[in-house]
């Protein structure tokens, strides 16, 4: 399925790279088949993913981590993990589900061909965590059944790569129609909505140069009283906590995946000093960034 190349500190890097002869740029299994075929021990091993992920458990319940964070999941959760993010399937052993692999290259390219752009699906749409009923879960498992079932058909490389691409965007977009319509029953209105997400979007940009609501109030042409107001009806959290969020997030990042000094990830991250750093990270995580990175030696 992958190769691992291993990394200095606890956390291996995971590039997409099935085993030859396969040709296609998205592979689909079973948990059960990935837990038959990899030692337990390295089911276990915290991964740095070069590629998307979509899980989707249909039956049991388990834990996974995302980011450090758990997240509790159960018969019907789906969950979207992007390049870049950390992640680790848990130590639960009485679940199964699917997962779909695939490489970024897979994505129609945005460009500036109007028509290409009406193609091109934006992944930042579909959510990260998404709960679905019984039906939504069979329709699921159909459409993944269906995808399998297709790479088996006799065919050219190309045609049957353009297929399964067109059959997962059909997919992933009726998970985020299903994901707005379980919105609409939430007080968030359009724009509030809308606002949220370019924020969020200029946070992914900017994290490491701008740490100050007023500065993404200013390029959102709003007050800030309003982007914190849409903050708290998206994600529950002001604007500031978010934007601290993502930065504690990055400094975690740095610590576990390279050997940076603290004073080099403090000046990655826009911190004018070490020591602002330090108390910083210190507020938001409960420790030390020093003790932070001894804990996941």
């Amino acid at each position: 399925m992958v190769r691992i190349s291993k990394q200095k500190i606890n956390i291996e890097r995971l590039k997409y790279q099935p085993v030859l002869p396969y040709p296609y740029d998205v592979e689909i299994f079973r948990v059960s088949d990935l837990k038959q075929r990899t030692p337990k021990e390295r089911m276990s091993v915290t991964y740095r993913y070069e590629f998307y992920m979509l899980i989707c458990v249909t039956q049991g319940e388990c834990i996974q981590w995302v980011d450090f964070e758990p997240i509790s999941c159960s018969t019907g959760t789906f969950l979207a993990i992007s390049p870049g993010q950390v992640h680790n399937f848990g130590h639960d052993e009485n679940w199964d589900g699917w997962i779909i692999l695939f490489r970024s290259e897979f994505l129609i390219p945005n460009t500036s061909t109007l028509n290409e752009l009406k193609l091109a699906f934006d992944f930042g749409r579909l959510p990260s965590i998404l709960n679905l009923n019984h039906n939504e879960l069979r329709r699921s498992i159909a459409s993944i059944e269906q995808m399998i079932e297709d790479l088996l058909i006799e065919g050219t490389e190309e045609d049957i790569h353009m297929l399964l691409r067109y059959q997962l965007y059909a997919f992933v977009t009726w998970l985020s129609i299903l994901h707005k319509c379980k919105r609409m029953n939430e007080t968030i209105d359009s724009q509030t909505s809308l606002r949220f997400i370019s924020f969020q979007k200029l946070v992914e940009k900017y994290f490491a140069k701008l740490s100050h609501v007023s500065e993404y109030a200013t390029r959102l042409n709003c007050t800030e009283k309003t982007l914190t107001r849409a903050t708290m009806a998206a994600v529950g959290i002001s604007a500031k906590a978010f934007i601290s969020a993502r930065i504690n997030l990055e400094a975690k990042r740095l610590l576990m995946h390279t050997d940076y000094s603290i004073s080099d990830i403090a000046e990655k991250l826009n911190f004018k000093e070490a020591t602002h750093f330090s108390k910083f990270f210190k507020r938001e995580t409960g420790c030390t960034p020093a003790e932070f990175r001894q804990q996941h030696l």
